[in-house]
């Protein structure tokens, strides 16, 4: 058996929800660990389900206590992201949501970013990416990774809310995520197309993009915890049947996040991205869900949010927002150490 080559990494990013909007109802969304702005109210009972359709499958579980608000581009926005940029080393950014490309101003988040030195990246379902995303090119965003969750209106609609499973209404959006990958093409960013596979049903879905959708893309398949066997095993498949070879591993020091690069016979590359088992060694390590089964992310990285009260937050993990801190907290907590450490002296197999 041939050893693949191992690319490490350190970890040096720091991910941003920038706001809680969103135009999907997916039915497996985590939000980002905050609930549901539309349907909870401070000094309310937190819901994990509401009116709206969205869900955020952690929040009546995971301890969050406060309501995500928008980020701003000013200047305190500014400060807490150089704070944390010199505190634990950071030079990349990455904005999720909701859906980025619905704030306002993600353009200036991106220059603001760009400014304190980051390299800022986005996740994205491309609800607006046509109109928004020339604006973050110009201001240095350099990659979209696109969260693909249906090559048919079909598919699509199968996984929103009750309410919203019209073929319709999901082809809409499928047409506006098409218009939004061809706009990061033509404006120089790197596209990455997420897919999370879920087990062989799912299987005419990956081929479908790799025939049918940009050949630019680079496709990053993705185990579902949830799913178990069933969803590696699919996975598998597909890249046998497309006469995919593995060339390499990359992982990242100090997160859970590792992908293995397969080259097709055609020789466009194809990623598997699986969860390593990483936690933070003195965090974690009383924590109730820290074992195989209920663990679902392992230590992912520190995340940045904003409260409907203006407070910033930081967090380190989506399943226990209770760990989440005020950021001038955070910034002179052991965390910090604790975090450093881990990026620094993780031994990789």
């Amino acid at each position: 058996m041939t050893t693949l080559p191992t690319h490490v990494t350190r970890d040096a990013t720091l991910r941003v929800k920038i706001l809680d909007a969103c135009g999907m109802t997916c039915t497996f969304c985590h939000d980002e660990g905050t609930p549901v702005a539309a349907d909870n109210k401070p000094g309310l009972p937190i819901v994990s389900a509401g009116r709206s359709g969205r869900v955020s499958i952690y929040a009546e579980t995971n301890g969050c206590t406060f309501i995500p608000g928008r980020v701003d581009a000013d200047g305190t926005f500014r400060r807490v992201v150089a704070d944390l940029r010199d505190a634990l080393d950071l030079h990349e950014m990455h904005l999720t949501g909701g859906e980025p490309t619905l704030h306002p101003d993600v353009a200036g988040i991106t220059a603001v970013a760009v400014e304190e030195g980051y390299r800022v990246r986005m996740t994205s379902n491309g609800e607006r990416g046509d109109r928004a995303l020339p604006g973050c090119a110009a201001a240095g965003l350099e990659k979209v990774n696109f969260s693909i969750f249906g090559t048919t209106p079909e598919e699509l609609a199968e996984v929103q809310h009750e309410r919203y499973r019209n073929p319709k209404l999901a082809a809409r959006k499928i047409e506006a995520l098409q218009r939004s990958i061809a706009t990061c093409v033509e404006h120089g960013m790197a596209a990455n197309a997420n897919v999370v596979v879920l087990d062989e049903t799912h299987i005419p879905r990956v081929h479908r993009i790799l025939d049918e959708w940009a050949p630019q893309l680079s496709v990053r398949l993705l185990n579902s915890l949830d799913h178990g066997d069933a969803s590696v095993t699919a996975i598998e498949r597909v890249l046998a049947e497309r006469g995919a070879r593995p060339v390499a591993r990359y992982v990242t020091r100090g997160v859970s996040g590792a992908r293995t690069e397969y080259e097709l016979p055609d020789g466009r590359r194809v990623f598997f991205k699986q969860i390593r088992p990483v936690r933070l060694p003195t965090t974690c390590a009383g924590c109730r869900w820290n074992n195989d089964r209920d663990c679902q992310e392992g230590f992912y990285g520190t995340r940045l949010y904003r409260g409907d009260d203006g407070r910033y937050w930081v967090g380190v993990c989506i399943q226990r927002m209770d760990l989440c801190r005020p950021v001038e907290e955070f910034l002179t907590s052991s965390l910090v150490d604790e975090i450093r450490a881990l990026r620094d002296g993780e031994e990789v197999a």
